[in-house]
């Protein structure tokens, strides 16, 4: 029986942790789970020192368990500094944490040790010296790889705080970890490197942590090596220009050219900080290293270095755009991977700014125009939602012709994933056609996914009505969508008439009372009498949403009686229940 067991069974105050204590003893995983999530209910009603004398104590001897609730505990603790009295009681929470970085699980160690980074960030120089320093201090002269593992974690959040004799001590153990025997943890040094090197001085980046970059850069699992690019970025960053181009840029040229596709890959996706070094010759050399990757055998380093386009293109001069970017992206247009197309559509796009209007004429339409036509739908969905960059340089005239047929394909698509996408983006690509535009081509589109055989699509045309109403105004919408939408209401499937509710509801938001009183309010009022309890009820949500738009005499003399008469005579319990909330909305308008 623990400490907590012993305690005066009469205390009504221990129920809490008996709780605790009786969940966290189950054979049932997820009970145990539970109870692990809510320990800081607990800990509030412990109080800060039976939390810090029992509660975590128990849980110090609970750290033998499954790895989610490991994993949970670990996340939790993060949040216990209040709960223990404040960063003078923290340690209480450390040694728990301290276990917990110690086990299997990597996600257990690595909510840990973000749990402890959250705990020192709290405490003072003092106490960090008191406590973190040690703890610290001895998961890096542990004897397993887990705890060395946590250790690298924790060394850049404490290295500010240190002494200068802790910080070269500290810095020895890093070397330590970057040649470890085990994979995991010189992982772990080098994903955690960079972060060490923006906290370090600048004359031991360059005397200490540039051999160290050199050896993960080096080593002989890929899985080591790719995390050294995040550390090239963040020397980038640390070093003057030109002792960068001198210091790193071969050991950046190695990375880009790495027999490992995943190196590869994350040189791709971190380019744009590789290639912010020395001087005007070395970043038009790094324009040859980007063209590489844009053509690398693997599709998904083409993917990556296709998405940073756009950013890498405002870093290099228009000249070097058309006559070396540009021709490689074309040849994108038609690669044999939809995902790089894809990618390259999110973001050529963006390429409009930097050359202007009439280069992006020139040079850049005959690619959107292409890609607009590609037969995958994702690759045209990413085209249209990336108009507005297009819309600010050019205006979207020159691409009306080939945006109509792209977009009745995909309102068409057999994916409702892919319909529902276009719906989101037709108010933003109204606003860029303009209204005649949209009354010419693409209205009866939208009023035709109201009648969508799937709910999700029916649901997202009634808020894209409302947007579009939002964009063109009350006027248009009386001459223009109303009527078309009100039509719907004697549909003899009762699905459209739902849909005929569900629009209203939308469009009181953005309608005026005036317009709500005269032409939607009759139609809400005549269906509370529709033989289908689902339209009833739905009338119901129609009136409740139209009645803080209304004035005070509509809800009193048209809407109140109509509700009071369901909620009072209607057989249906759900109609009654909607009924009486629309009737709680009147009565607070009112008040």
């Amino acid at each position: 029986m623990t400490d907590v067991e012993m305690r005066d069974a009469s205390d009504d105050s221990l129920q809490p942790v008996r709780i605790l204590i009786d969940e966290l003893k189950s054979d049932d995983v997820q009970v145990r789970l539970t109870s692990i999530r809510g320990l800081s209910t607990i800990a509030t009603a412990l109080g800060p020192e039976r939390t810090r004398n029992e509660l975590l104590p128990f849980l110090k001897e609970s750290t033998d368990d499954e790895d989610d609730v490991l994993i949970a505990m670990a996340e939790c603790l993060g949040e216990f500094c209040p709960l223990v009295g404040g960063p003078d009681h923290a340690h209480h929470v450390l040694a728990v944490l301290e276990v917990l970085c110690g086990a299997e699980e990597t996600k257990a160690r690595e909510h840990a040790v973000q749990s402890i980074v959250n705990i020192i960030n709290q405490m003072s120089k003092e106490q960090v010296a008191q406590h973190a320093y040690p703890l610290a201090k001895r998961l890096a002269e542990g004897d397993w790889f887990t705890m060395y593992t946590s250790a690298c974690g924790l060394f850049p959040a404490l290295y500010p705080q240190l002494t200068n004799d802790q910080r070269t001590e500290f810095r020895g153990f890093y070397k330590k970890f970057v040649s470890n025997s085990a994979p995991i943890v010189r992982r772990a040094a080098s994903a955690n490197l960079g972060k060490f090197i923006r906290e370090i001085e600048l004359e031991y980046v360059t005397s200490e942590m540039l051999p160290l970059f050199a050896i993960t850069a080096a080593d002989e699992q890929d899985s080591v090596r790719f995390l050294s690019v995040e550390t090239c970025v963040a020397l980038a960053a640390k070093l003057a220009p030109e002792d960068a181009e001198k210091l790193i840029l071969p050991t950046i040229k190695s990375l880009i050219t790495d027999s490992s596709w995943r190196v590869r890959y994350m040189a791709a996706d971190k380019f744009c900080g590789l290639s912010a070094i020395g001087n005007d010759s070395v970043k038009a050399e790094m324009v040859g290293q980007f063209i590489a990757l844009l053509r690398d055998a693997e599709p998904e380093v083409r993917t990556a270095a296709a998405s940073k386009i756009s950013e890498y293109c405002s870093m290099v001069s228009e000249s070097t755009i058309i006559n070396q970017i540009l021709p490689v992206a074309r040849e994108l247009v038609q690669d044999p991977s939809e995902h790089v197309r894809a990618s390259l559509a999110s973001n050529v796009m963006g390429l409009a700014p930097h050359l202007g209007k009439e280069k992006t004429l020139e040079h850049l339409q005959d690619i959107f125009l292409k890609l607009l036509k590609d037969e995958v739908p994702e690759v045209r969905l990413n085209v249209i939602s990336k108009l507005d960059a297009v819309n600010k340089v050019v205006g979207v005239d020159p691409l009306s012709q080939s945006l109509l047929p792209a977009i009745m394909e995909l309102a068409e698509d057999r994916q409702w994933r892919v319909r529902l996408a276009i719906i989101n983006y037709i108010p933003l690509l109204a606003s860029q056609l303009g209204v005649e535009f949209f009354d010419e081509k693409l209205a009866d589109l939208c009023l035709s996914w109201l009648g969508d055989q799937v709910y999700s699509i029916r649901e997202a045309a009634t808020i894209n009505l409302q947007k579009l109403i939002e964009v063109f105004g009350v006027e248009w919408a009386q001459s223009n969508i109303i009527p078309k939408v009100l039509n719907l209401y004697s549909h003899q499937n009762y699905l459209y008439r739902m849909t005929t509710l569900a629009s209203i509801a939308a469009l009181a938001k953005v309608m005026g009372p005036e317009a709500i009183d005269s032409t939607l309010l009759p139609l809400v009022l005549g269906m509370a009498t529709d033989h289908v309890p689902n339209i009833r009820f739905n009338a119901c949500k129609a009136l409740e949403a139209s009645i803080p738009h209304v004035t005070e005499t509509c809800r009193e003399t048209r809407i109140k009686p109509v509700l009071t008469k369901l909620y009072n005579e209607d057989t249906d319990n759900d109609v009654k229940f909607f009924a009486n909330k629309a009737l709680q909305v009147l009565n607070s308008c009112n008040a």
